[in-house]
């Protein structure tokens, strides 16, 4: 009997991760769909760079959107209720955008499927939290996270070749109609949550648990860093292609489709930063992956592809490192407002997402790349002091241990 219960655990713990890995491949698959179609997009739609950027952008909008409406009620709902029903959703106004003629209508339909997709983001970890045992909820949160990261890789190489080969409309839909099979089988496959919360609490408290959160220097700065590097990292990703099929290295379509590959970079610089905090100061790897970000930044001014591409690497790396240990700090820190200060985090990353990548468009357009760059070295300085200035005087002493973590409470 014993071991048909092991089994049967077993069996559930291995469908809850590839359902999982289901949600992040479609998730993200779709949020940056359009990433890599820009130039697509302004000969279509008759539209400036930065313009056509907000399809980018309206997608990132409604993320945060969505977020922030369900820090407020996300825990009503049943979890993988609401994850379904948010992938099959997204996919069907994914499919929708793909017979959209007017730019206005499209950037309606990518704000809407941002909000949709947002459910999923809202709760996954939650789920996660309350249906894997935690011996093992450390490997199941890393492969969702993995199938996020895989998931946007896919999406942006797919568009990229697809809308080569017969438009952006063939390569919207084709992702569209993959996501919502995705979205079926994992409303199949999802294991009902045996550990549902239906508790609430009142928007009166939940803004007041912001509000708190907000008067704390360490909170405030690394929300601040999540917006400028992730403001960073898309406007290169939103853009390096139009570079790359620029005169200067003129490579076709399928070559530049190849460079979302570079995302496998972040996955090794999630790793590895994750288990150096075991070990090292958070504060000082942040500051480091800040410094790391800033060379990789620097090697996309020199005028040579393989400085490009290797700049792109590191730039990548970094900036997931980045990620990893700031979104850490404020989780380990949010002692007992875990759910607001995570909400806040996700609220801010993709504002910076959405802002930061569409304006940088705009300097790119008057300006061109090296100014562009510099621009983006100008804000990653600037991470670089605020990191400084929310940790302390150089003097905080925090590990990722599982038996211990100080808090870096007393220094906001």
């Amino acid at each position: 009997m014993r071991y048909n219960t092991n089994e049967h655990k077993e069996k559930r713990f291995r469908i809850i991760l590839n359902c999982m890995l289901i949600s992040g491949l479609s998730v993200f698959a779709q949020l940056y769909l359009f990433q890599p179609m820009l130039s697509e997009l302004q000969a279509s739609f008759g539209v400036s760079l930065a313009t056509g950027s907000l399809a980018v952008s309206a997608s990132t909008i409604g993320m945060a959107t969505g977020l922030f409406l369900f820090a407020f009620k996300a825990d009503t709902f049943k979890r993988e209720r609401l994850m379904s029903l948010s992938l099959i959703l997204s996919a069907l106004l994914t499919i929708t955008s793909a017979f959209m003629s007017h730019f206005v209508l499209l950037l309606l339909l990518n704000f809407l499927k941002g909000i949709a997709l947002s459910g999923v983001s809202a709760v996954a970890l939650a789920y996660l939290s309350d249906e894997i045992e935690p011996g093992k909820i450390g490997l199941a949160i890393s492969l969702y996270l993995s199938g996020n990261t895989i998931g946007g890789m896919t999406g942006r190489v797919a568009g990229s070749l697809l809308a080569g080969w017969g438009g952006w409309q063939q390569a919207v839909w084709v992702i569209g109609i993959t996501s919502l099979l995705l979205g079926f089988l994992f409303y199949w496959k999802i294991p009902i949550s045996s550990q549902v919360s239906q508790n609430s609490i009142s928007i009166r408290e939940k803004l007041q648990q912001m509000r708190d959160l907000l008067s704390k220097r360490l909170f405030i700065g690394m929300y601040l860093i999540a917006a400028l590097a992730m403001g960073v990292f898309v406007s290169v990703y939103n853009y390096i292609s139009i570079q790359l099929e620029s005169p200067r290295y003129g490579l076709p379509h399928q070559m530049i489709a190849m460079i979302f590959v570079m995302y496998l970079t972040g996955v090794a610089g999630s790793i590895i930063v994750g288990k150096l905090s075991d070990k090292y100061r958070p504060e000082r790897l942040l500051r480091y992956s800040l410094i790391l970000l800033g060379a990789g930044l620097s090697m996309l001014l020199i005028p040579r592809l393989w400085a490009l591409i290797a700049g792109l690497g590191v730039l990548t790396f970094a900036f997931f490192s980045t990620h990893t240990i700031a979104s850490r700090i404020v989780s380990v820190n949010a002692s007992r407002s875990k759910s607001s200060a995570t909400s806040i985090y996700w609220l801010s990353y993709y504002a910076g997402s959405s802002i930061i990548g569409s304006l940088t468009g705009i300097i790119l357009t008057r300006f061109g790349w090296d100014t562009f760059v510099e621009i983006l070295l100008m804000l990653t300085t600037l991470s670089y002091l605020i990191s400084s200035l929310a940790t302390g005087s150089f003097h905080i002493s925090l590990v990722f241990h599982n038996s211990s973590e100080k808090s870096l409470s007393s220094y906001d």
